[in-house]
């Protein structure tokens, strides 16, 4: 089984603009399409207000991302492994 790598930081990827949308959908459990659909549609009508508030709630999630980071499954201990003894000559091993 491939060892799976974190997640890249919101600002380093390739595929957002600051990661605002990302961001406000992993803290508030909105869709990110959903949000990129009306920043999209607002756009038209009044493209300067949605760009401050664009770069204003990506503040905001800066800020939060700052204040309170998330626990990184990578620094994280790893689990407890018991043996449990079978009929053959395998262990069947689990995670406790």
């Amino acid at each position: 089984m491939p060892a799976k790598h974190a997640k890249p930081n919101l600002l380093v990827r390739n595929d957002t603009i600051l990661g605002v949308c990302e961001g406000l959908s992993e803290d508030f459990g909105i869709p990110a399409n959903l949000l990129r659909i009306l920043f999209a549609g607002s756009f038209y009508f009044a493209p300067w207000l949605v760009v401050g508030t664009y770069l204003g709630l990506g503040a905001a999630v800066l800020v939060s991302r700052l204040a309170f980071p998330k626990a990184s499954p990578v620094n994280s201990a790893p689990a407890k492994v018991e043996s449990l003894p079978t009929n053959g000559d395998e262990e069947l091993k689990i995670a406790a």
